[in-house]
């Protein structure tokens, strides 16, 4: 390779690499805006089983898997303790857990008492179901779980029971 054909190699490997950090660093200083949907879901607050608020927003920029249940539902209380498996196996990675009871307050701490979860727990109450809705479950069915991405962004969805080692396989893209 002669002087000149290695100085052109070394010039476009250094104007790649400066292009490259350019990008990293504008997508930094510009993050990605969530979809109205997602947007819309930061800004609820739930009322917590201790009577307090819970702003969702705090959870904002970790990858959040939200879980709507409620006691009723007997596919929502047969996923809870490998949901609650996967928050203790992924916590340690960032990933958090929120559970959204569609339902009142003194069921749902009568089941906690008796199947205590280690992850968030909130009450979406009836209301619930127009929020899973707009999540992208036109049907309303439970359970219903929802993954938010770093960004904010909704990427993953299901309705139905969610099952241990797909949330495993998820939580490793």
């Amino acid at each position: 390779m002669t002087t000149t054909s290695r100085r052109l190699v070394l010039a476009g490997a250094a104007v790649g690499a400066a292009a490259l950090g350019a990008s990293f660093a504008w997508r930094r200083a510009n993050p990605p805006v969530a979809s109205a949907v997602a947007q819309a879901f930061w800004a609820h607050r739930f009322p917590a089983l201790d009577g307090s608020e819970l702003d969702v927003a705090r959870w904002r920029g970790k990858p959040l898997l939200v879980n709507f249940w409620a006691t009723w539902c007997a596919p929502c209380v047969k996923e809870l303790p490998e949901i609650n498996q996967f928050y203790g196996e992924a916590k340690g990675r960032g990933w958090q857990v929120l559970g959204l009871a569609v339902d009142q307050a003194e069921p749902v701490k009568a089941f906690l008492q008796k199947t205590p979860l280690d992850f968030a727990v909130a009450l979406a109450g009836p209301q619930g179901l127009g929020l899973v809705r707009e999540l992208g479950n036109p049907a309303g069915g439970l359970p219903f779980s929802v993954i938010f991405d770093e960004t904010g962004e909704i990427s993953w969805r299901r309705l139905g029971v969610s099952r241990l080692d797909e949330l495993r396989q998820l939580a490793k893209s």
